[in-house]
C-alpha cells in the first residue's frame, strides 16, 4: 500500500514471523543457544518462556530455518490442544509411520522402534511445541513418558515447550511435577529495553530500505518506544498504522503528531499511569469521592464541630451590636454560683424580640 510511497523493497512491520527479519537482543540470542545446546546434546525437555508477542515463534522459524535436515528431523505443532492419542498419531505422521490404528501403546512402540533406527543413523529427532500452555494437563503429563525412550547415555527424542508464562504457573501443579523436574534446559525471553527498541525498529527499516531516519522523526520514535512496553508485535503495529497514517497525509517522515494519534487509537497496554487513570470512568469515580468528602466536612462543622466559649461570644456580639437596625441592651441575670447568662434583647419596629445565647464561663472565686 505505501511501499512506492517511501521507496521500500517490502514491508518492514508486518506481524507474520518472518525469519528474515529477526532481530536477536541478547535474551533471544540467549533462547536460541539454549535450543541448539539442548537438541545437540540431546537433553530431552527444553523450554523456551516468553511473554506474548517478544518473539518466540519468529525465533522458532528461524532456528528451524537453518538446521541441517540430513541430522535434525523436527516436527513442529503449532496447535497443541490435543488428546494425547491425537498427539502420537500427528507425531507418527510427520515421521511418515503407518498409523493402522490410535492403540496408544502400538504407537509408542512403533514410535520407539523408529526412534532407534534414526539414532543408529545419527539423526535426532525434535518436537517443537508452540504455545505450550494450551496443551491439556493430561497430556502434558503423559508426553513425560517419552521422556523415557532413550538409550543409556542420550534421548532419543527432544522436546521444546515454546510458551508463555502461564506454562510455569501450569508446571506447578501436583500431577506435573515430574514433568516439571525433567526439563533440562530453559531460557526466558523478556522485553525489549529502550535501547533495544530503537535498534529493534533501526533493523527492520533498515532491511526494507536502508536508512531508517528516511521514515521516523527521532522524536516519532521515541514516543512509539515508550509505550510498547519493548514488545516487538505492538512495535511492528504502532509502526505500520504510523506509515499508513502517513502515507495518507502525503508526507515523507511519521512524526511526532502521527504518532500520538496512532498511539491514542490503539489501548496499548504500555501508555503511561496518567493516561490509563484520567478516562470517563475514572474522572466519575473521582468527582463522587470528591463530593462525599466534601459532605462529611460540611457535616462535621456543622454538626460536630464546637468551637471554644470565646469564639461563641465574639461571634454572638458581634452579629447583635453590629445588625442593620438593631439596638442591642443586654442585662445579666443570675443563674447560679458560678454560672451567667447574659441576656441579648432588642427591638425591631417597635416590637421586642429575645435571644438567649449561653454559655458556661469559669468561676473566678473557685
Amino acid at each position: 500500500m505505501y511501499l512506492e510511497h517511501f521507496h521500500l523493497k517490502t514491508l518492514p512491520f508486518n506481524i507474520t514471523p518472518d525469519p528474515e527479519f529477526l532481530y536477536l537482543s541478547p535474551g533471544h540470542k540467549e533462547a536460541l543457544a539454549a535450543m541448539i545446546y539442548g537438541v545437540e546434546q540431546r537433553k530431552g525437555f527444553i523450554a523456551v518462556i516468553g511473554e506474548v508477542g517478544v518473539g518466540k515463534t519468529t525465533m522458532l522459524r528461524s532456528y528451524l530455518d537453518r538446521i541441517d535436515r540430513t541430522r535434525l528431523c523436527p516436527i513442529y505443532l503449532f496447535n497443541p490442544m490435543l488428546p494425547f492419542a491425537n498427539l502420537l498419531v500427528v507425531i507418527c505422521q510427520e515421521l511418515g509411520l503407518e498409523v493402522p490404528s490410535d492403540d496408544m501403546f502400538e504407537l509408542v512402540r512403533r514410535l520407539h522402534q523408529h526412534l532407534i533406527t534414526e539414532y543408529a543413523r545419527g539423526r535426532n529427532i525434535v518436537l517443537i511445541i508452540d504455545e505450550a500452555q494450551n496443551m491439556p494437563v493430561e497430556s502434558l503429563e503423559r508426553l513425560r513418558m517419552l521422556s523415557n525412550l532413550e538409550t543409556d547415555k542420550e534421548k532419543l527424542i527432544q522436546i521444546i515447550f515454546c510458551a508463555q508464562p502461564e506454562f510455569e504457573q501450569m508446571l506447578e501443579r501436583t500431577e506435573l511435577r515430574q514433568l516439571k523436574q525433567r526439563i533440562a534446559v530453559k531460557a526466558t525471553i523478556k522485553p525489549l529495553s529502550r535501547d533495544e527498541s530503537h535498534d529493534y525498529i533501526r533493523h527492520r527499516v533498515e532491511k526494507a530500505v536502508g536508512d531508517w531516519t528516511c521514515l521516523f522523526t527521532p522524536s516519532a520514535a521515541k514516543l512509539i518506544v515508550s509505550h510498547a512496553g519493548g514488545i516487538p508485535r505492538l512495535i511492528n503495529i504502532l509502526c505500520d498504522n504510523c506509515l499508513i497514517s502517513t502515507f495518507g497525509y502525503k508526507r515523507d517522515r511519521v512524526n511526532w503528531w502521527t504518532a500520538r494519534e496512532i498511539i491514542g487509537d490503539f489501548s496499548v497496554k504500555g501508555r503511561n499511569s496518567l493516561g490509563r487513570l484520567f478516562n470517563t470512568a475514572s474522572v466519575v469515580s473521582i468527582l463522587s469521592i470528591i463530593v462525599v468528602i466534601v459532605c462529611l466536612v460540611a457535616y462535621f462543622v456543622l454538626n460536630i464541630y464546637d468551637p471554644p466559649p470565646e469564639l461563641r461570644r465574639t461571634a454572638t456580639h458581634h452579629a447583635v451590636v453590629h445588625g442593620a437596625g438593631l439596638q442591642p441592651m443586654i442585662g445579666m441575670s443570675g443563674n447560679g454560683a458560678g454560672q451567667a447568662l447574659p441576656m441579648v434583647a432588642w427591638a425591631v419596629d417597635g416590637r421586642r424580640a429575645e435571644r438567649t445565647a449561653s454559655y458556661r464561663t469559669t468561676n473566678v472565686g473557685n
